[in-house]
């Protein structure tokens, strides 16, 4: 049996033996029905507004005002390569790319040159670096963390980082958290859980940069297409679908950013290009 409960309020809760959620605003009242689970929970897509579901009062913390948790095993975000280095000597660390982002993996099951009693509990721990510095933590546990289902690794991660009771629902089987300038996703994932949490902004710094890039790339796309080529012989230029009958040498070839550019140095439009 379970029991919904609205209320004037803009919350309203389904309470069930497994998890309370949020329903819709409405006139007070308790009605007992015997629905099966999944049907609650396609009426409560359909009739929840948007972020709805949630509780508490959202997260206004920071990632500096987290402490250690031994649940992360001597990691910590904004560490440095230097110090996971430290944590576990044998990690190696991928190429930084153009954004300046690079990534390993520690898979203590894996590998063999890791004493697996350091990660008790770990099937993978994945990193990101930003600038050096550790912007996203990944970790997939097994089947033996003490913390089997989602609601438990919520309840006790909660503890253990002294996060507030705002967390939403993620994908329907797992649960996320957002604050001021990170966020932390739970799911099941194969034998355990899986815990994640990123820096939100290194990843508007990083998506800043890959747009800077983009722009870049078509600037330099679109410079190549408006290019004007000259032929120092003969004073002709060729503009952009308008090829040379035979291929102009290196030594005689010029570049004018425009056909303004070719007319002010003297060159006349080639024959064909007219």
């Amino acid at each position: 049996m379970t029991s919904l409960l609205a209320s004037t309020k803009q919350r309203c809760f389904i309470t069930h033996s497994r998890f309370p959620v949020a329903l819709f605003p409405g006139t007070l009242k308790r009605i007992s029905v015997g629905w099966p689970a999944s049907l609650l929970t396609a009426l409560l897509i359909l009739l929840c507004p948007a972020g709805s579901i949630a509780q508490g009062d959202g997260c206004t913390l920071k990632l500096a005002q987290l402490p250690d948790a031994p649940e992360l095993l001597g990691f910590r975000m904004g560490m440095t390569k230097a110090q996971v280095k430290v944590r576990v000597p044998q990690v190696d660390f991928g190429r930084i790319n153009s954004f300046g982002v690079s990534k390993t993996s520690i898979s203590p099951d894996y590998d063999s040159r890791i004493d697996k009693t350091t990660l008790g509990g770990v099937r993978t721990v994945s990193l990101d670096f930003l600038d050096d510095r550790l912007v996203s933590l990944w970790f997939g546990y097994d089947s033996g963390f003490k913390w089997h289902t989602v609601p438990d690794f919520v309840n006790g991660i909660s503890q253990s980082l002294q996060l507030p009771n705002a967390w939403q629902i993620w994908k329907m089987r797992g649960q996320q958290l957002k604050c001021a300038d990170f966020q932390i996703t739970v799911i099941n994932i194969g034998e355990g859980p899986a815990f994640h949490i990123i820096d939100e902004t290194a990843e508007q710094l990083i998506a800043a940069r890959r747009a800077a890039i983009e722009e870049e790339n078509a600037s330099a796309a679109d410079a190549v297409a408006l290019e004007v080529i000259g032929d120092k012989k003969d004073k002709f230029y060729y503009v952009q679908g308008c090829a040379p009958a035979h291929e102009i040498k290196r030594e005689d070839r010029v570049i004018f950013k425009s056909k303004e550019e070719a007319q002010s140095a003297g060159y006349k439009p080639a024959t064909k290009c007219e």
